[in-house]
């Protein structure tokens, strides 16, 4: 087989839309010592869309340590074909996986390319399930590791007989997948959506749904009395509820789909005032002097990925849209409208 030499990969070099376009660009070869790869080389057949792809792109040039006119590639989730991978990856060349890679701050070329390079040592990647397309194993991942994250971040917190907890945005890609992990704990749950998604989470064992464009959310979370809140849609409007133990978000008190959100908004100084907001709530449920406050990240368990075909069949794998490669612009345009309703997914090939 011979190994490319280029690639076709959207790249960005400055805020989306403007500065995303489709490129060529060079592949590394494969180092000749098997024992130095460090590169996990995959020909991509499918890409899952994330909203902090978007969110990357409109940071300003120069945070992360970004290259002055370098285009830099963008993507996370992939599912594709092994062409070269490091010695101890545990992967071989012709294996189909599926996972997620981060690095922000090194240079990465992303996974929405034909052939994706990424950092083995900052990717989580497992065999594709044999029951899965590559649409919906390339989906999977970075939500599904989120989700599990939420919920061991709270589990601790539940431990009395019935607990009650609160899915903010159910049915974001996160919200879902954080309700089907809350009902298999057994857990009671209410969660927002519009009113169109209200059957949607109805159908994922929802107990109790508030309609966010017409209902106080707050009074009726308040009602509820939740003993834990899974934040997928940021703000601050449930925050401080009494008698909750346990408050977690993946996005932090920002609502704007345009900036970061998660621990990095810990530091964001562009928005100071959040920041320094967000971290005396942490000190103070750190000490006991309300709920127990933090903005978490997924973490990068590959055991929970390994898991994920064991809970998921491929009826509970949600797709908003699939895009051919070409138009991976329109893509990242349905995804920005935040009204997609699982994944927004890109074929590359098969």
């Amino acid at each position: 087989m011979t190994f490319p030499t280029t690639t076709r990969a959207w790249t960005y070099s400055g805020p989306f839309p403007r500065g995303f376009k489709l490129s060529t660009i060079s592949v590394p070869q494969p180092a000749e010592d098997a024992s130095a790869q460090d590169s996990l080389i995959v020909r991509v057949t499918a890409a899952a869309l994330n909203p902090v792809d978007i969110q990357l792109m409109n940071l300003p040039r120069g945070l992360f340590e970004r290259g002055k006119s370098e285009e830099r590639g963008i993507g996370f989730d992939f599912a594709g074909v092994v062409l070269t991978a490091p010695k101890d990856s545990g992967h071989q060349v012709g294996d189909e996986i599926m996972g997620t890679t981060f690095s922000p701050l090194a240079i990465h070329r992303g996974t929405l390319a034909e052939v994706a390079v990424l950092d083995a040592k900052a990717t989580v990647a497992v065999a594709k399930p044999q029951g899965w397309t590559h649409a919906q194993a390339a989906a999977i991942p970075l939500v599904w590791l989120t989700a599990k994250t939420s919920i061991e971040s709270v589990s601790s917190y539940l431990t009395m007989s019935k607990p009650k907890v609160v899915v903010l945005g159910g049915s974001s890609a996160t919200g879902i997948y954080s309700i089907m992990l809350a009902k298999r704990q057994g857990w009671t749950i209410l969660s927002t959506s519009s009113a169109k998604n209200k059957d949607f989470l109805i159908s994922l064992g929802v107990d109790e749904h508030v309609d966010y464009t017409k209902d106080d959310v707050r009074q009726q979370v308040t009602k509820f009395r939740p003993d834990a809140i899974i934040d997928c849609v940021g703000g601050t409007e449930c925050i401080g509820i009494a008698g909750n133990k346990r408050y977690i978000t993946i996005v932090g008190d920002k609502t704007s789909r345009d900036t970061m959100g998660g621990p990095y908004v810990y530091y964001d100084l562009r928005h100071p005032v959040n920041a320094v907001s967000q971290w005396i709530r942490w000190v103070k449920g750190h000490v006991g002097l309300g709920e127990s406050y933090d903005i978490v990240h997924l973490e990068y368990q590959k055991d929970w990925l390994q898991d994920a075909p064991e809970v998921l069949a491929t009826k509970d794998i949600f797709i908003d849209s699939v895009h051919p490669f070409e138009r991976a612009d329109e893509a990242y345009k349905r995804l920005d409208t935040g009204r997609a309703k699982g994944k927004v997914v890109v074929e590359i090939g098969a």
